[in-house]
């Protein structure tokens, strides 16, 4: 395997999280006596540019269908920060009413529809066919296609269409070619316009030993030291970057042309990229001992989960997500023995099983109706958020449960 970004050979195992099937491949009732298959999921550091990477088993093409489960409007915390970014975006900078507004990875419309509702032009481009109709119910345009530089030429210039801001919400981390990805930015970007993205950070991953948000259509484990060598290299100058905390800790950077010299280099830019050199990211030693820790968090939680079998205890999931799915099939965690099932919100999910644990998934109502007595919050991120939403579990006695970055029980 040779990096995605400088084509230097990988030697160095991050971390190895065994088999799993893609997180996102909830499986329909009929699948179940069907063969599954798994990849593996073993991460590299490159040593020469220090991208983080998984190679490209499971293709993207065969991630990103009609059959994709992940819609970003089931979050009602993720549709305010999307809000709040519209109106920070619109307040910081003079987009004139004509401005074109492009996002891509732009899903159900969950964020062009505030650009929308304030009179900008918006399109969306999404891979998935099924979340491009969710979109397009809300009345915004969406090319259904992965962008890089080829589509960029085709299917946005050739037609007129140049973005005054480019939005990536969650996806550059998700490109197989990352460099050609950037270089389709480079290409769409209007001469004076702004490129914003957001991704998880690597710092936030393995300081918090952030492991299952590892998966197979998370192709890249992103530092800011990194991603603004990459932006550099395709004549693109990151201006500004905010920490986030979102996804367990995100950045979003602002990015224009180079030659672009409307937009000054705020002191936000160092800072960062002193923080990472401090910490050491930007050498081998770094990455070393994760598969430690890694393993540390498998073994409390089934120790936790095996505990409250021994005492005849009721223990389901909350939430489909991606990020469980990893966490569940490294731990070996199979059907309804400790994990009697998932709820979601989403009616996307619900009916179906977590892909390799097959553990079932059911609507929130039937958390009433069993009166668990632990739900584990897969998506940790959102503790706040779901314990909120489910306060009436209390009543009963029961408590949450977050594994990460260790098993911690609260009410």
């Amino acid at each position: 395997m040779k990096c995605r970004h400088c084509n230097s050979y990988l030697k160095k195992v991050f971390v190895d999280l065994q088999y799993s099937p893609p997180c996102n491949a909830m499986l329909r009732p009929a699948q179940l006596n069907e063969p599954e298959i798994y990849y593996p999921l073993k991460i590299f550091v490159c040593e020469n540019c220090y991208l983080v990477q998984v190679d490209e088993i499971e293709k993207a093409s065969n991630i990103f269908n009609d059959e994709y489960t992940y819609f970003s409007s089931y979050s009602s915390s993720w549709l305010e920060h999307a809000r709040k970014y519209v109106d920070m975006m619109l307040n910081r900078f003079d987009f004139a009413q004509d401005a074109l507004v492009i996002e891509i990875a732009s899903n159900d419309g969950y964020l062009l529809q505030y650009f929308k509702n304030c009179g900008l032009s918006v399109l969306g481009v999404d891979p998935a066919a099924n979340t491009a109709d969710a979109a397009r119910e809300k009345r915004i345009d969406t090319i259904v296609d992965f962008f890089g530089s080829d589509f960029a030429e085709r299917k946005l210039v050739a037609h007129g269409n140049k973005g005054d801001l480019i939005v990536g919400n969650n996806v550059l981390a998700h490109v197989p070619d990352i460099n050609d990805f950037v270089k389709g930015m480079k290409i769409t970007l209007k001469q004076n316009g702004i490129i914003t993205m957001e991704f998880p950070h690597l710092m936030c991953l393995v300081e918090e030993s952030q492991f299952d948000t590892i998966y197979h259509e998370h192709y890249s484990y992103l530092s800011f030291f990194v991603v603004n060598r990459i932006f550099a290299e395709q004549g693109l100058d990151i201006f500004d970057v905010e920490e986030l905390p979102t996804h367990g800790g995100s950045l979003r950077i602002y990015a224009k042309h180079s030659e672009n010299e409307s937009h000054v280099i705020t002191p936000a830019v160092a800072s960062l990229l002193d923080k990472e050199a401090r910490a050491g990211m930007n050498d081998t030693p770094y990455y070393e001992g994760f598969q430690e820790r890694v393993d540390n968090v498998k073994y409390a939680l089934l120790s936790f989960l095996l505990q409250q079998k021994r005492n005849d205890k009721k223990v389901i999931a909350y939430g489909a997500a991606g990020k469980g799915n990893t966490l569940l099939n490294y731990c070996g965690i199979k059907g309804s023995d400790l994990i009697r099932f998932a709820v979601d919100a989403s009616p996307h999910k619900q009916g179906r099983y977590l892909p390799g644990s097959h553990i079932p998934v059911v609507g929130i109502d039937a958390i009433m109706h069993f009166k668990p007595d632990f739900i584990v919050i897969l998506p940790w991120n959102l503790k706040e958020e779901i314990s909120e939403q489910l306060s009436y579990a209390k009543e009963w006695g029961c408590r949450f449960v977050v594994p990460i970055p260790e098993v911690v029980i609260f009410e």
